[in-house]
C-alpha cells in the first residue's frame, strides 16, 4: 500500500514539471531558448567576465551574444582585462612571455633625436676658378726667351716665365724716357711749359703700366736709364703651370694667352646630386670626400654653392664643395665619392629603422602595451637616416616599440589578420586577406612542430639544413630543407648530426624560421 502511494506521488511531480516546461516554452519568444542555451554553454562557470564576442576572421564585427559567421565558425569571446569594446584594442596581438623570449623580441622607447642623413653623389676634382690666372700680353710682339717651358712645372709668385720683344713697347719706353728728360731740363722754365711736359711724361708712364711693365723697369727709365729691348713677364701667383702656348720665337697678338697658372692649394669638388636629393642639400653643409687613390683618407670640405641648373641627361644638379689641398694630393679631373650631410639640427620624434614594417602602401609599428601584448599602429614617416626614421604621426614620445623580430611576431600571431581588422570594410566577405589559405592545417603564421636530424649549420647566415619527418599541420612529407634561426642563442643546440625536436614559423612566404629547439626525446 505504501509503495503504491509513493509511486503515485512521483508520477504526479513529473507530470507537473513537464507541464510547466511546456507552458513556459509556449510563452517564450521564438529563438530565445537556443540563444540563452548557447550563452549558458559559452559563459564560463567562473573566471573573467565576457565583454563581447568578436569575429573569428578578424573582421570589425562584434556581438553581445554568441553567434556564428557566414562560414559557420563561432565568434570568439573577449574577456575583461583583454581588449575593450570600441577602443580598437581588438587588433592587439597577444603572445606568451616564453614565446616572446624565444623570438628574441627587443623594444625601445620612442624618443626625440636629430635625424642625420647623408646624400651620396659622384663628383670630380676641379681647380678653384678664382685661383686661375692667365698671362696674356696686351701688345703685339715676339717670344724672345722661355724661362719656364714645361707644363705642370710649379712656379713661385714673381718667378720669371718668359721674355718678349715688341717694337711698339720699345717706342713707348723711349717716349717716356724723353718726356722725363724734358721735365728735368725745363725745371726752371715757366709753369705752363713744365706742366705740359709732365702731362706728356705721365701719359707715357700710364701707357707702359697698362702694358704691365714692371715697376723696377719704370724706375730705371725715370733715372734716364737705357731702354730695354725685352720685357720679362712673371707669375702673378704661386701655383702650377697648367697651360703653356708660348714657343721660342713665336709671334703673338694682343690679348693672346701664352701661359695659365693655377693655385692648387685649394680645389673644388663638383658633385652631381640627384634631383630627388637636392632639397636636403644646403650651403654650409659639411661634406666628406673620398678618392680611390687614397682609400685610407677622408677629405672634409664645405658646400659653398648649389648650381641653379639641372643636367637633363643625368637628372642631376651640380653642387660645389671647397676643399683644402695640402701637399696637392688632389689632382684636377680625379673622380671622387661625396657624402653630404643633410637634414636639420632640430630634434624630432624618431624610431629605429628596423621598427617600421613597410607594406608598400602603409607603414606600421608594433607598440608594446603589456607583457606579451602588441598593438599594430599605422604611422606617417618623414626624414630618415641610416639608422632612424622620423615619425610624424601614429605614436607618441615614450611609447615602446618593437625593434627586432617584428616579422616573427607577424608570423607567430597572424598579425596580418589583426591589421586587416583595423581597416577592413564592415561585412567583408570571407576569403579576404585575413582568411587562412585553404588546405593549411594551421593558420598562416602559427607555429609548427617537427623532429629531425641536423645536416649542416652556417653560423654566418644563421642557416640550418635539417632532415625532418612529416609535419601534420602543414601536410608535409618527410624531407630535407633549410631553415633560418630566430636568434643566435639557438645555434649551439643545432650541431651537425644532432637529433632535435623543434618549432618553426613562416616569417614570409617561403622563409621558415626556427623559434625553439631541444634534443629529441629518447634520442642522442
Amino acid at each position: 500500500m505504501k509503495v503504491a502511494v509513493t509511486t503515485a506521488v512521483i508520477l504526479i511531480a513529473v507530470a507537473a514539471g513537464a507541464g510547466g516546461y511546456w507552458i513556459g516554452a509556449g510563452n517564450r519568444p521564438a529563438g530565445e531558448a537556443p540563444a540563452a542555451a548557447a550563452a549558458t554553454a559559452a559563459a564560463p562557470a567562473s573566471g573573467p567576465k565576457i565583454l563581447y564576442y568578436r569575429n573569428p576572421m578578424g573582421l570589425p564585427d562584434t556581438s553581445p551574444v554568441p553567434k556564428k559567421d557566414q562560414m559557420g565558425m563561432d565568434y570568439i569571446a573577449v574577456y575583461e582585462g583583454g581588449a575593450e569594446p570600441g577602443s580598437g584594442a581588438e587588433g592587439e596581438v597577444q603572445i606568451s612571455t616564453a614565446k616572446v623570449q624565444k623570438l628574441g623580441v627587443r623594444t625601445e622607447p620612442v624618443s626625440r633625436r636629430v635625424i642625420e642623413r647623408a646624400v651620396v653623389a659622384a663628383g670630380r676634382i676641379e681647380p678653384d676658378e678664382r685661383r686661375m690666372y692667365a698671362i696674356a700680353p696686351k701688345f703685339e710682339g715676339y717670344v724672345e726667351r722661355l724661362l719656364v717651358n714645361v707644363t705642370g712645372q710649379p712656379v713661385a709668385k714673381g718667378q720669371a716665365l718668359f721674355e718678349v720683344y715688341s717694337p711698339e713697347l720699345v717706342s713707348a719706353q723711349r717716349e717716356y724716357a724723353i718726356a722725363m728728360s724734358g721735365v728735368q731740363a725745363l725745371a726752371g722754365a715757366g709753369d705752363e711749359t713744365v706742366t705740359a711736359m709732365k702731362r706728356l711724361a705721365e701719359a707715357s708712364l700710364a701707357r707702359l703700366r697698362n702694358w704691365d711693365i714692371s715697376d723696377d723697369q719704370l724706375r730705371a727709365l725715370e733715372g734716364s736709364g737705357p731702354v730695354r729691348r725685352t720685357v720679362t713677364f712673371r707669375s702673378p701667383v704661386s701655383g702650377i703651370v697648367t697651360t703653356r702656348k708660348a714657343l721660342q720665337g713665336m709671334r703673338f697678338m694682343p690679348g693672346e694667352t701664352l701661359y695659365e697658372v693655377s693655385d692648387l692649394s685649394a680645389v673644388w669638388v663638383i658633385a652631381d646630386v640627384f634631383e630627388q636629393d637636392i632639397a636636403a642639400v644646403r650651403n654650409g653643409a659639411k661634406a666628406n670626400v673620398r678618392i680611390n687613390a687614397y682609400p685610407d683618407k677622408v677629405f672634409r670640405g664645405t658646400v659653398t654653392y648649389v648650381y641653379p641648373t639641372l643636367n637633363a641627361a643625368t637628372r642631376t644638379i651640380p653642387v660645389r664643395i671647397e676643399l683644402a689641398n695640402p701637399g696637392q694630393l688632389l689632382k684636377p679631373a680625379m673622380f671622387a665619392q661625396v657624402e653630404l650631410a643633410a637634414g636639420s639640427a632640430t630634434r624630432v620624434l624618431a624610431v629605429p629603422e628596423s621598427a617600421v614594417i613597410d607594406s608598400g602602401t602603409r607603414r606600421i609599428v608594433l607598440v608594446a602595451t603589456g607583457e606579451g601584448r602588441f598593438e599594430p599602429r599605422t604611422v606617417r614617416t618623414g626624414a630618415r637616416s641610416a639608422e632612424f626614421i622620423e615619425i610624424l604621426e601614429g605614436v607618441d614620445e615614450g611609447d615602446t616599440v618593437v625593434v627586432t623580430a617584428n616579422f616573427l611576431i607577424d608570423a607567430e600571431s597572424n598579425l596580418k589578420a589583426a591589421i586587416g581588422s583595423l581597416t577592413a570594410a564592415p561585412g567583408a566577405a570571407p576569403g579576404s586577406a585575413a582568411t587562412p589559405a585553404p588546405g593549411q592545417g594551421a593558420a598562416a603564421g602559427v607555429g609548427h612542430r617537427a623532429s629531425g636530424k641536423v645536416d649542416s649549420v652556417d653560423p654566418r647566415t644563421k642557416t640550418v639544413s635539417l632532415a625532418h619527418g612529416p609535419v601534420a599541420t602543414l601536410k608535409w612529407p618527410a624531407m630535407t630543407m633549410e631553415f633560418q634561426v630566430a636568434n643566435e642563442a639557438l645555434l649551439p643546440a643545432l650541431r651537425p648530426g644532432a637529433a632535435v625536436d623543434f618549432e618553426f614559423v613562416e616569417r614570409q612566404p617561403g622563409e621558415w624560421v626556427i623559434t625553439s629547439v631541444k634534443p629529441a626525446a629518447g634520442r642522442n
